[in-house]
């Protein structure tokens, strides 16, 4: 697939969540059912090995099957793909993404390593390797708010500076001076922020998201980003009404200790849209079977526009 450029990273992304079995087996018939799905929905791209991808879970031939699945059903269908390379070993991470870039991803996301907080040179020097192990596919850095090195956007333009393999960043958002501060410094860059805030997001300026809103409706995600540029009014109060779902259903959840994976696939659980079960890999908790028809029939009810007849 071509490397994409920043410009072309834009819109709605789905992310690949994996079925696991019993026996803690990936499932990969329901796997490769799901990929199909994403394809048909409309997403704008579909990507692999993010948090909710359970990156950390997995081992390194499951990691270079889960690519090609992905790869070999996006490139039939034309859609573009991206892979995460992340890993909390910066070794195993490197080695990831020299595979990953061998499948010609349109980009590839990666963390900065985790273990100890960076200095600002340090990134601008992880990033560099990770470009440099990537060879000529482009780069997304994911710094998500629990990383022990957060990005500012001044660091985050010195990066770009330094780097111009990186196109894009997935990061939490902000305030009203974030949003500034990204517009004045970050300007050749994508910038992601997080699904259900996205139409607050994209009034700022932000480009798009790696979604949590498609992990409860794929194509319902994909009419809402639509919404945010035909009436951003209506648009707005969809947000307002995926928070009420978020406050009645997830935030209970998260309470309880459950991680962002269990909360992603309790999401797709409760859309019903593939079979992708609530069930993490060892030691990961899941979220309870009997929490999935309350938030079900509370999100068809808040959100009708999420999920189209």
């Amino acid at each position: 697939m071509t490397p994409l450029t920043a410009d072309q990273v834009r819109g709605v992304w789905g992310t690949l969540l994996l079925p696991i079995e019993d026996d803690d087996s990936i499932a990969w018939g329901r796997l490769v059912d799901q990929v199909d799905t994403l394809v048909a929905s409309g997403v704008d791209g579909v990507y692999a090995h993010g948090t909710a991808g359970e990156f950390h879970a997995i081992d390194e031939d499951e990691f270079d099957r889960v690519n090609e699945v992905l790869a070999t059903r996006c490139e039939a269908a034309g859609l573009p793909f991206q892979l995460g390379g992340s890993h909390p070993a910066t070794p195993v991470m490197l080695g990831r993404i020299r595979r990953a870039a061998a499948v010609e991803p349109g980009a590839i996301q990666v963390i900065l390593p985790d273990w100890v907080p960076l200095n600002d040179d340090e990134v601008v020097r992880f990033v560099a390797g990770a470009a440099a192990a990537a060879g000529p596919v482009p780069l997304v850095l994911y710094n998500p708010p629990h990383a022990k090195t957060p990005v500012s956007p001044a660091l985050l333009a010195r990066v770009a500076a330094e780097v111009p393999q990186l196109i894009g960043v997935k990061m939490a958002g902000g305030d009203d001076a974030w949003y500034t501060a990204m517009a004045e410094l970050a300007v050749d860059l994508s910038v992601f922020v997080p699904g259900h805030l996205l139409a607050t997001g994209f009034a700022r300026g932000a480009h798009g998201s790696y979604s949590n809103v498609a992990a409860l409706s794929p194509s319902g995600a994909v009419d809402w980003q639509r919404l945010m540029t035909t009436d951003p009014g209506e648009a707005a109060d969809v947000e307002r009404r995926i928070g009420e779902l978020f406050r009645r259903h997830i935030a209970p959840l998260q309470a309880s200790g459950l991680s962002n994976p269990a909360l992603d696939k309790f999401l797709a659980t409760v859309g019903g849209w593939a079979d992708v079960g609530l069930r993490l890999r060892w030691p990961a908790s899941s979220a309870p079977a009997e929490a999935v028809q309350p938030a079900r029939a509370d999100a068809h009810r808040l959100l009708p526009e999420l999920f189209p007849a």
